[in-house]
């Protein structure tokens, strides 16, 4: 049987496109948690959400039962009703952030992952620790770049 494992994400960007950062907390029972965040310069929302998610799954050491609670729609709706599987299918084709949803999709391939959408800022402890991370993170001081970032995609 597969470990258990709850990860909670979020996104943040200053301006959209501004810096931004993600947020994430791992909770494995009875009693494993671990918090990650990183900030970058210039990014958009959708991107960090995304990220998080990513970086979530990255950091499972086995194969594991994912359950992810992300306030992204664009996240959870994508993998959910399917909307990926068409866009692999059209190699990304006019779509953005190809690289992170091929990111994902590599992490993703080991564990059974499933998606859980949470209103954002309505009171989700989890949630709301991931939004502070992630909005600390943006306001750092030693932003990475976010390589895959392309403003040309901005204005698709």
């Amino acid at each position: 049987m597969s470990p258990r494992v709850i990860i909670y994400t979020d996104g943040s960007a200053l301006g959209n496109p501004g810096p931004g950062g993600y947020g994430v907390v791992l909770l494995a029972p009875p009693n494993h948690r671990k918090e990650i965040s990183e900030g970058f310069r210039l990014t958009t929302n959708n991107r960090m959400e995304l990220m998080a998610v990513c970086v979530g799954l990255e950091a499972l050491k086995v194969p594991c039962d994912v359950t992810i609670y992300s306030d992204s729609k664009y996240v959870v709706d994508a993998v959910e009703k399917g909307w990926l599987r068409s866009w692999v299918a059209k190699r990304f084709k006019d779509k953005k952030n190809p690289d992170l949803w091929i990111r994902y999709l590599k992490a993703a391939e080991r564990h059974n992952v499933s998606f859980v959408w949470v209103k954002g800022h309505a009171n989700n402890i989890e949630n709301e620790r991931c939004d502070r991370m992630a909005v600390a993170a943006a306001n750092g001081t030693s932003l990475a770049e976010d390589t895959g970032y392309s403003p040309e995609e901005c204005v698709r």
